[in-house]
């Protein structure tokens, strides 16, 4: 498996870096940190820690679990210390993209990453009051079966007043195990009434797209994620089907994801054989990603519109369709997450995520803790005009 990966607020949670970037969420679903990624790398022992023992002497580990087991006042469980060790090795590393999963972390991690989640299903904001509101019921979920509708205020969960929680503390509130109940206290229209919803295991689209007004096609991609790659493939044929005069590639808090989803994405554009991004570990070029055919969107003019929570994948496809001159890039500079990590399944269903590579864009440039400068700068507007998006219209109007 593949995968490469700034909280976006769609609901996901960073384990190491939180940073409020969106303002939509999508209930039940953890923020998909920075820490989120893994390259298809493959590696034998050596390399750059070649120096390590072939195998670790225990006999401190041994004296402090004894120290532990016979004076902690408290009760530990053989489960919840070996899990502490195995946190705390992958820690030691002092790398926030190293992680170590237990088997139900596994499961969080790898469905966060491809947008499923158990809650009701809607988009939650927030209004001019910082009350809590709907966006949006995803269609066909819980929440739009219960009949909840856009501004409706969320007062309440479970009897517990909203008032004093964060937009993250209400998500946090509403989500929960499929099949469970969550009371909601709605207010509409000044009407006050209480709504119960059962939960239920739903899976949002990573990809979405439309026309604009003039004829400009609009993707927009939250997550590079499994269903990426066919969702991209519609959206491309949908495009020239309507022989669109310009797309906007809206990557903006799209925190990255599978690497093989951003090939497949940046392959709509690219001619094959070109460069897409380096995999390198020291000195030494593991692999060179080229596009892969299907450039059915080659020559359209493209706006990518990011952010700083553009992340890893959003920033293999940005800096690839730049570098190549397939995409003009505007919007503010991205996050800057160039390392690739891999992911080991272990015993029990628990799993490694290590960083195994770093990845350069096809100008040779490494983004670690640089990310991409757009091509022009436009800031977001604090009054809800979304300045970006007419950024992009406006370039492609004249393009």
């Amino acid at each position: 498996m593949t995968k490469i990966s700034v909280k976006k607020i769609n609901i996901r949670s960073s384990q190491v870096l939180a940073m409020l970037i969106a303002v939509v969420v999508v209930l039940g679903v953890f923020y998909l940190g920075l820490n989120i990624g893994n390259g298809n790398l493959s590696f034998g022992g050596g390399g750059l820690n070649g120096n390590l023992p072939s195998q670790l002497d225990y006999a401190s580990v041994n004296q402090e679990y004894q120290a532990l087991k016979d004076n902690f006042d408290g009760k530990l469980t053989e489960t919840q210390l070996l899990n502490g060790i195995k946190h705390g090795m992958a820690n030691a590393a002092n790398d926030p993209y190293t992680n170590y999963f237990t088997a139900s972390e596994a499961r969080s991690f790898n469905n966060e990453l491809n947008n499923a989640f158990s809650g009701i299903g809607a988009e939650l904001s927030q209004n001019s009051k910082s009350q809590v509101i709907i966006m949006a019921p995803i269609s066909g979920s819980p929440a739009a079966k219960a009949g909840l509708k856009p501004q409706d205020i969320i007062a309440g969960v479970n009897g517990k007043a909203t008032s004093s929680m964060t937009i993250t503390q209400v998500v946090d509130a509403i989500r929960g195990k499929a099949g469970t109940k969550v009371t909601l206290t709605i207010i509409r229209n000044g009407k006050q009434f209480n709504v119960t919803i059962t939960r239920q295991n739903i899976t949002v689209p990573s990809v979405n797209y439309k026309l604009l007004s003039n004829n400009i096609g609009y993707i927009s991609i939250s997550t590079f994620a499994n269903d990426t790659a066919s969702l991209m493939q519609k959206a491309a044929q949908f495009m020239v089907k309507n022989h669109v005069k310009g797309i906007i590639l809206d990557l903006r808090n799209d925190p990255g994801g599978l690497v093989t989803a951003a090939i497949a994405t940046t392959s709509k554009w690219l001619k094959p054989g070109q460069e897409i991004m380096q995999e390198r570990r020291g000195s030494t070029v593991v692999q060179t990603y080229t596009a892969t055919g299907g450039d059915i969107l080659h020559g359209i003019p493209t706006v990518v519109l990011v952010n700083g929570g553009s992340a890893s994948a959003s920033e293999i496809t940005t800096g690839a369709l730049h570098d190549q001159h397939d995409a003009y890039v505007i919007g503010t500079k991205t996050f800057g997450k160039g390392v690739v990590q891999q992911l080991i399944n272990l015993s029990g269903g628990a799993e490694l995520k290590v960083t195994v590579a770093s990845w350069y864009r096809p100008d040779g440039q490494d983004i670690e803790k640089i990310g991409i400068t757009p091509d022009k700068v436009v800031q977001p507007a604090s009054n809800g005009t979304d300045n970006q998006l007419i950024a992009a219209e406006n370039y492609l109007a004249k393009h």
